[in-house]
């Protein structure tokens, strides 16, 4: 008996931009990106765009060909600008992944060519989901446009999609060839995809800085009221911590170890329990509020701690509780319990359940077990801190 021992290192290296006015023909960021793979000449790029993000800035298509025409030495648009819904939704559609495959052999998009997506979170992982397995890879630009994607979703390594009534049940880790975050998207986002993000910086400044939650803590009216150069910091500081955790390690989440995903094991099942009318920043701030109750209630933060949590929270737009919380409670079993996915995550995981909890403010624990009856007991602590901020709310 015999055998061969293979073992090879491939180094990933991408550049997170940030920037405004990407397709004004005088900023040369997209045109520099592309000039520096290498070659000679043309390269080919095929866009594919959110029809949300299209429709809030209906001269896009014509400043894309317009830059396009300015630097015609290096770039190329191959194809119609391809228009495709955004959202939660378009990860739900085969037939999109379908339609986008028969774009690229349609119009010969290759390895040296780029396949680049403007639009939220939701379109980034499905575009890079079929970049990654069409020609085995195409190079892919991510652009994102709303404050989840410039600060988590749309700057890592993953793309996927939703199957079997599942989140992300397929998919893959392959790093994007570069992302490029303008900041002048953000001007158009409605009220929850504006708030949706900041979900994301709480999170990672809950387990990680408290510094960091502290200038969220000074600035939640500012950055509720829509000010620009605090969430400009707020979107850089926690793309910088999401990226320093990526490269910490653990990149491609072999281990069951996910403390980034804090907050998100409900959170990915109440997406799933309201048909995604629940966003997915929206999903996060209820988690990181459940459990951060959760972790109170079980000794690890106090009370004052928790308090100023939750109203961070409240202060910048969330809700901190919505009926999807409380169904079906009574059987963990149910599918449409959220004790049930608890099961969901430890599956998607594999291995054994890995929850991260807080030890304080700044610091996050993990642990291999959660109590339903102090989960349920947390849901009803929520429910109650809810109603008596908004006794209407309980009216109705």
């Amino acid at each position: 008996m015999s055998s061969i021992h293979q073992k090879f290192q491939v180094p990933f290296s991408y550049i997170v931009h940030f920037t405004e006015g990407l397709f004004n023909p005088t900023n040369l960021l997209l045109r520099d990106v592309i000039a520096q793979d290498g070659s000679e000449g043309q390269r080919k790029l095929f866009f594919v765009i959110d029809s949300g993000v299209q429709e809030a800035h209906p001269n896009l298509q014509t400043s894309i060909k317009n830059y396009f025409n300015a630097h015609a030495d290096v770039l190329l648009l191959n194809g119609d600008l391809t228009i495709v819904p955004g959202g939660e939704r378009c990860k739900n559609q085969p037939e999109l992944v379908q339609q986008l495959l028969e774009a690229v052999n349609e119009y010969g998009i290759d390895r040296h060519s780029y396949m680049l997506a403007i639009g939220g979170g939701a379109l980034l992982d499905m575009v890079g989901y079929v970049a990654s397995i069409a020609h085995r890879g195409i190079r892919h630009i991510r652009i994102p446009t709303t404050v989840l994607s410039q600060n988590d979703s749309g700057i890592g390594v993953k793309n996927s999609v939703n199957a079997f009534g599942k989140k992300n049940f397929l998919g893959n880790f392959a790093p994007p060839y570069a992302v490029l975050n303008d900041f002048d998207f953000l001007t158009t986002l409605n009220e929850r995809d504006w708030r949706s993000g900041i979900s994301e910086a709480i999170k990672v400044s809950l387990i990680k800085d408290e510094t960091f939650f502290r200038f969220i803590q000074e600035n939640a009216e500012k950055l509720a009221q829509r000010d620009m150069p605090a969430m400009q910091y707020l979107i850089y500081r926690c793309a910088e911590m999401h990226l320093q955790h990526i490269a910490g390690g653990d990149p491609f989440e072999q281990g069951s170890s996910r403390p980034l995903d804090f907050g998100h094991w409900s959170a990915h099942k109440m997406e799933a329990l309201s048909n995604y009318e629940i966003r997915h920043g929206e999903a996060v701030s209820l988690g990181i509020a459940l459990d951060s109750v959760y972790s109170h209630l079980t000794n690890r933060i106090s009370a004052d701690e928790l308090e100023q949590i939750l109203t961070v929270i409240h202060t910048l737009g969330f809700d901190l509780y919505v009926p999807e919380l409380d169904e079906h409670l009574e059987d963990a079993s149910h599918p449409n319990s959220l004790l049930h996915g608890l099961q969901e995550f430890r599956e998607h995981l594999g291995g054994k359940l890995t929850i991260t909890l807080l030890d304080r403010i700044g610091k996050g624990v993990e642990v291999n077990r959660m109590d339903n009856e102090l989960i349920i007991a947390s849901i009803q602590y929520l429910k109650k801190y809810y109603y008596q901020l908004s006794p209407v709310s309980e009216s109705k």
